[in-house]
């Protein structure tokens, strides 16, 4: 899947290469930047640790790329682990008794937290210390570990998963959206320049159009189009280039590929447009349940092919003039 915007094999040097490594150089989301900026700069100001921050959205929008860029707006060290990798309070201790006054610590994907790891973490972030008891029965006792004051980095596409008492204990929390189409053609003009790539603005562009409103997907499409030009463009990336590789990839204009007409062809011909629930649409396209909510249906969602409504899924109109496709006359009424 081109368009998947979770990390995959070849993404983990890809995004360290073209990784910014500051706010200037990090393009679109201005509201969270504008904020963290206030919130960076004060910290430095008081020569305090900044305060624990929560960063939430979907996959490839740049929670693990900003976090690194707070650390190093911070002028800390970064420390990174991920909720999964957290499986007892041992693992944890040994975490927070090797930070440093200041440093960062980026846990991704934190809803998949163990609950008791969130309740030893509690204290952590408030006042700075873990509490460990050793032993068993008469023979425990309870000792206080002291940590250094740091700020905490929570990134998940998640949310409504994070217990209540754990969101609550974030000092600031941002919401990573889909990326506008001009922001997305200045990471991809900035990612051409770091990996050498012949790239004029016409060929970026249609890249962009097809990125899902994701950097992600776009770098990874960026290097797909490099492939092909190499082979049929003498190495340039043009608008004629860009559009017969992708066309080969089976993404159209939208940034939709097969899976993506297949969910809503489905719903179409087999349930009359909707509504249909989740697990009906999931059986019918034999796609995983949360791979269809987590990866395609956002950006279904976001570009207006389908609504959500109490009795389930519905196609817009959009989706049918998109496909080519007639629309039922009760369409309308499907909406309301």
């Amino acid at each position: 899947m081109f368009t998947d915007p979770r990390q995959q094999l070849e993404d983990n040097t890809l995004d360290k290469t073209l990784r910014p490594n500051e706010l200037t150089e990090y393009f679109g989301q201005e509201k969270v930047k504008k904020n963290l900026k206030v919130l960076l700069e004060a910290a430095k100001k008081r020569e305090e640790a900044a305060e624990h921050i929560l960063l939430y959205g979907g996959s490839g929008l740049g929670k693990t790329t900003l976090a690194h860029i707070i650390a190093k707006e911070l002028g800390r060290n970064i420390k990174i682990t991920s909720g999964p990798a957290i499986e007892k309070v041992g693992d944890l201790a040994s975490i927070l008794t090797n930070l440093e006054k200041g440093d960062v610590l980026f846990i991704d994907e934190a809803h998949r937290l163990n609950k008791l790891i969130e309740e030893y973490l509690y204290p952590a972030m408030e006042d700075f210390h873990l509490d460990i008891i050793i032993g068993k029965g008469p023979s425990a006792r309870s000792i206080q570990l002291d940590i250094p004051p740091f700020t905490m980095i929570a990134a998940t596409t998640r949310i409504s998963l994070l217990s209540s008492p754990l969101r609550n204990r974030f000092g600031a929390t941002y919401h990573l959206d889909f990326y506008e189409e001009k922001d997305i053609e200045d990471i991809l003009n900035r990612s051409a320049k770091i990996l050498n790539i012949e790239a004029d603005r016409e060929g970026l562009k249609e890249i962009a159009k097809r990125a899902r409103k994701t950097p992600r997907v776009a770098n990874r499409l960026l290097k797909r189009v490099r492939d092909y030009a190499q082979v049929h463009g003498q190495g340039k990336i043009n608008k004629k280039i860009t559009e017969e590789a992708l066309g080969m990839m089976e993404i159209d204009e939208l940034g939709l590929e097969p899976i993506d007409r297949l969910i809503v062809k489905t719903i179409i011909e087999k349930f009359n447009g909707g509504p249909v629930g989740i697990e009906t649409i999931a059986a019918a396209t034999s796609e995983e349940r949360d791979t269809i909510s987590d990866i395609y249906e956002p950006y279904l969602m976001q570009i207006g092919f389908l609504a959500r409504t109490p009795q389930g899924r519905i196609v817009t109109p959009a989706a049918y003039k998109h496909l080519d496709l007639k629309p039922p006359k009760s369409e309308q009424e499907k909406l309301i």
